[in-house]
């Protein structure tokens, strides 16, 4: 055997496995030795048919350096020092283009010998309840077909899981064929097989599903299985776990006339779902209110409240709102993973300048730094981000939130809670007899508030906040409209950050698209675009996949416009200058607007030119 040069020889991996199992991992691994000889991801010379069986036991790093998708000196520029810790390797390299995603996919197949499970790859409906839903969501594998020798193939997100094969083969009575699939095609795939409308026609003819449990405040997950639940019961438990597989932020549920309809806000943008009887809306209502411990009696005022829940192995808060219409009762569910918070400012979608000019005022001892936007467009997740980037054993850091929408260790948070009387104002004057070095304000939305916190960082504290208003140099105009004078405006505010958010494209299906470069002359001043641009630009469009639902995009991404306060922008505060005398000298001094800012991601192909004037405008 051919052992690929500077990568050593190591342990076969496939030792502890049962026979039968090492039998099948054989058979895949000889005809990879065949695909993977015959493949050329990036043009480089081709892999030797006899070095996989070594890559087989060796780490991803050295599999990607045999399949000549990596050299040594990209790898020693992407990570300088050394290979990160985690198993994030492979996704940090994805994400900074240094290899695609199919590249990755095939180097985790062939180091963990088996075949890959491509996308859009017909799945045989009728193997599917050959493995109850309970243990596909555990062992995050569905089965995909029946091959010609008897063996079941199983998609799966980790096909080197031995007691997950051992104990599917029993459950099955089958042998295993494992193909590798990406974890978001796994989450497709489960959700291709528990369709909402066949829940909801189960629920209105009475039949028994089997595939959710009842749910209680903080306790076990509702995708698990209980033949006793009542009917409304597995509905709402079927919506809610539905919402959290295809990573909803918001489910709404909206009567009307002559039916419930509920729609999934999915990357900023509201889909319909599904529609339930209008017989069941009031069961329905009733069912969420119990989960959020509200009145179920009282249909005349809003209300609000909260449930922790553990979906699909992740730890859940729900925030849930009602509202009195005419056909009954809108309630609006709002989903928070509480181990989804994003810790990395970089992972937000900063482009280096941006985040340089943005560190730069929050690494600050003292001042305001002020976080503007509209509802929706990602404040409060960049605070965050910001604040795991300044938690440290040295800080006090106390914040005051309206709600408190994800538990930081380290960190004082505190709820604010108008009815005992501690608003906004209240809070923070108590804050400030706490000794605080960093001050977390979630929405400046009074004048009081506004005060205080300007007075903060004068006094010595850095003061993180957020605003409402549409880009950077409006957020002076509206402390001056709040009655902070302009020059302790002037001397507070250190920077400020206006964003949006824009869906990011789909890697798997994007297409190159070529746009007349005058497309961009309508959106920015030509004199700030990029030196050297053609007549016409190369740029990416959404096409649609199983993996982003058929939308073209997955995830979003934050366009940013930093606003740094210096000398000149200062004075200018003080003499009253208009907010366009203010954006221009900021864009003087190299402030990127949001469109421009945009610009630069839908020509680095994360997202596209119609993204960003829906979320620009």
């Amino acid at each position: 055997m051919t052992t690929p040069p500077d990568i050593p020889t190591q342990t076969n991996d496939i030792t502890g496995l049962g026979e039968s199992v090492r039998a099948n991992l054989r058979a895949v691994a000889d005809r990879h030795r065949v695909e993977a000889g015959a493949f050329d991801g990036r043009g480089a010379r081709h892999v030797q048919p006899g070095s996989l069986g070594s890559i087989r036991a060796q780490s991803l790093t050295q599999v990607l350096l045999s399949l000549n998708y990596i050299s040594v000196d990209e790898l020693r520029t992407a990570f300088p020092e050394g290979p990160p810790q985690g198993g994030r390797l492979g996704e940090i390299l994805v994400e900074r283009g240094v290899i695609s995603r199919e590249q990755l996919a095939h180097a985790s197949a062939v180091r963990a010998g088996v075949a890959l499970f491509e996308p859009g790859t017909p799945v045989d409906s009728a193997v599917g309840e050959v493995i109850d839903e309970r243990t596909s969501r555990r062992y995050r594998a569905v089965p995909v077909r029946i091959e010609p020798d008897g063996r079941l193939a199983v998609a799966m997100a980790d096909p080197s899981n031995v007691l997950a094969l051992d104990d599917l083969r029993i459950i099955t009575g089958r042998e295993i064929r494992p193909l590798l699939a990406s974890p978001d095609e796994i989450t497709h795939l489960l959700g291709e097989t528990r369709r909402l409308d066949s829940v909801l026609a189960g629920v209105v003819d009475g039949t028994s599903f089997g595939d959710v449990r009842v749910i209680d405040r903080n306790v076990d997950d509702i995708a698990d299985a209980s033949n006793d639940d009542a009917p409304v019961v597995r509905l709402v438990n079927s919506i809610i776990a539905r919402g959290v597989e295809e990573g909803a932020s918001d489910v709404h549920f909206e009567p009307q006339a002559t039916a419930m309809v509920v729609r999934f806000r999915v990357d900023g943008v509201l889909r319909n779902v599904t529609t339930v009887p209008s017989g069941f809306s009031h069961g329905v209502a009733s069912r969420i209110k119990i989960m959020a411990d509200l009145d179920i009696a009282e249909r005349r005022v809003p209300q609000d409240g909260r449930v922790g829940l553990f979906v699909a192995g992740r730890n859940l808060d729900l925030r849930v709102a009602t509202l009195p219409t005419v056909y009954g009762e809108k309630i609006v569910v709002r989903i928070l993973d509480r181990t989804n918070l994003v810790i990395d400012l970089r992972d937000l979608g900063f482009t280096p300048e941006v985040l340089a000019r943005y560190e730069e005022c929050y690494r600050r001892p003292h001042g305001a730094l002020l976080v503007t936007g509209p509802t929706g467009s990602g404040k409060s997740t960049t605070l965050y981000g910001t604040l795991n980037q300044l938690n440290s054993v040295e800080q006090n850091i106390i914040t005051v939130e309206d709600p408190v929408e994800y538990r930081l260790p380290g960190i004082n948070q505190v709820q604010v809670n108008p009815k005992a009387g501690l608003t906004f104002a209240a809070g923070l004057r108590s804050i400030l007899r706490c000794d605080p070095d960093v001050i977390m304000i979630g929405e400046v939305r009074d004048p009081e508030t506004a005060k205080i916190a300007i007075e903060s960082a004068l006094t010595g504290h850095l003061v993180l906040a957020t605003l409402h208003t549409n880009d950077s140099a409006g957020a002076l105009s509206r402390l001056s409209e709040m009655g902070v004078e302009a020059f302790l405006s002037a001397s507070a505010v250190s920077g400020i950050l206006a964003q949006r958010l824009a869906r990011r494209l789909c890697i798997h299906c994007r297409e190159p698209h070529r746009i007349p470069t005058s497309v961009f002359a309508e959106l920015v001043d030509t004199k700030r675009l990029p030196e050297g641009l053609s007549e016409t630009t190369d740029v990416y469009r959404p096409a649609g996949c199983p993996r982003c639902g058929g939308s073209g995009y997955k995830g979003r991404l934050g366009v940013y416009e930093m606003l740094v306060v210096s000398e000149a922008i200062s004075e200018l505060i003080v003499a009253g200058a208009s907010t366009d005398a203010l954006s221009h000298q900021a864009q003087i001094e190299g402030m990127r607007t949001l469109r421009e800012d945009g610009l630069v991601k839908v020509m680095r192909g994360d997202t596209s030119i119609e993204e960003l004037a829906r979320a620009v405008g």
